[in-house]
């Protein structure tokens, strides 16, 4: 059974994903996805649990109510449109940020016209235009990424020099410096991210992506994994042209 909620006190992203990780701590929970723009919380259940149990779990801060369920005589096809609708709506951004990386590192090497450097220069634009998202809330994006990146999971630390990691890459990718050390990087920390973030999609659970940081509210689906694979398929045939 879903049951929503409505939150109030929640003022940043770290407090949505605090009130997101108390509320998966509960028994007889399967999944919680809180919204900090609507102040809400879809909790799915596996048997009732009262709202004075939820109260419980959060901090004094929060206040938690249950608000109307949905119209159970809703077909299951109507419900699916609705929840898609939103999520391509969601995702417009982050297509769009990725197609001005492709065109500016297409022009950067139209003339003349070279592979290698076009990779590469993508690879630098797309690590340094996502790590400034990212540091616009540095810890509302950890507070995020932690809910489906192994490592971050582990080192939470890892979470907060994770985007001056990406600045660093982008860096050495766009001025060539040290290339196949920021390729091996590359494959590392994405391919950790991207085990992530398959395991939290075949979980089904509902969470954010942090790959545009907590600014842009950006729903974790197979996008996510797909801009991953991009840039370690970059890595890969960089690495073996290189050797």
């Amino acid at each position: 059974m879903t049951r929503t909620y409505a939150v109030t006190g929640m003022t940043c992203n770290g407090c949505r994903a605090s009130v997101e990780e108390k509320l998966k701590t509960i028994e007889n929970v399967i999944n919680a996805s809180v919204n900090l723009e609507a102040h809400e919380a879809i909790v799915e259940m596996s048997q009732h649990i009262s709202t004075e149990i939820l109260q419980k779990t959060l901090s004094d801060k929060y206040a938690i109510k249950e608000k109307n369920e949905r119209n159970i005589f809703q077909s299951s096809n109507a419900i699916i449109q609705e929840e898609e609708k939103p999520e391509l709506k969601q995702l417009f951004p982050l297509f769009m940020i990725l197609g001005y990386i492709f065109l500016a590192s297409l022009m950067l090497n139209r003339n003349p016209w070279n592979l290698s450097d076009f990779m590469l220069d993508f690879m630098g634009l797309f690590y340094i235009v996502f790590s400034f998202f990212k540091l616009l809330d540095l810890k509302g994006f950890s507070e995020s990424f932690k809910m489906y990146d192994p490592l971050a999971k582990a080192v939470p630390f890892y979470g907060k020099i994770y985007p001056f990691m990406e600045v660093m890459l982008g860096l050495m990718f766009l001025m060539r410096f040290e290339i196949p050390i920021a390729l091996i990087a590359t494959l590392i920390i994405l391919g950790i991210t991207t085990v992530g973030v398959a395991k939290t999609l075949l979980d089904k659970k509902a969470i954010e992506c942090a790959c545009l940081g907590t600014v842009l509210k950006l729903p974790m689906t197979r996008a996510t994994i797909i801009e991953n694979v991009i840039m370690i398929i970059m890595a890969v045939v960089m690495l073996i042209k290189m050797f």
